[in-house]
């Protein structure tokens, strides 16, 4: 099992950054790759970032990428998501998830799941 806490959430004024922590126990954080999804009010789960167990390999959505990093300390068994020049659009749940075999846009290949933080991107 892995418990996953994110935390770091909050509410901002567009073009504002944020930077989102996940903080891993439970079994060994470096064997997992791990992602960052968001839902919003009404919407379905949308994947945004992922990164391989090393670090050394990252994929974005879209709509995200130029504006968010993801990165992980596996020291401290901890993954961050840096979001840069937020937009309205940008107000969801964010989740953090672990993946034990691949990296991966899609949210069914995620094993473990944290509680979730708010942001909020205002106009």
């Amino acid at each position: 099992q892995v418990q996953l806490v994110e935390s770091g959430g909050g509410l901002v004024q567009a073009g504002d950054s944020l930077r989102l922590s996940c903080a891993a126990s439970g079994r060994t954080f470096s064997n997992y790759a791990m992602g960052w999804f968001r839902q919003a009010p009404g919407k379905e789960r949308e994947f945004v970032a992922a990164v391989s167990w090393s670090g050394g390999s990252t994929y974005y959505a879209g709509s995200v990428k130029g504006r968010f990093t993801i990165s992980r300390d596996n020291a401290k068994s901890t993954v961050y998501l840096q979001m840069n020049s937020l937009k309205p659009e940008d107000t969801a749940v964010y989740y953090c998830a672990a993946n034990s075999k691949v990296v991966s846009g899609t949210s069914t290949q995620y094993d473990y799941w944290g509680q979730g933080t708010q942001v909020t991107v205002s106009s």
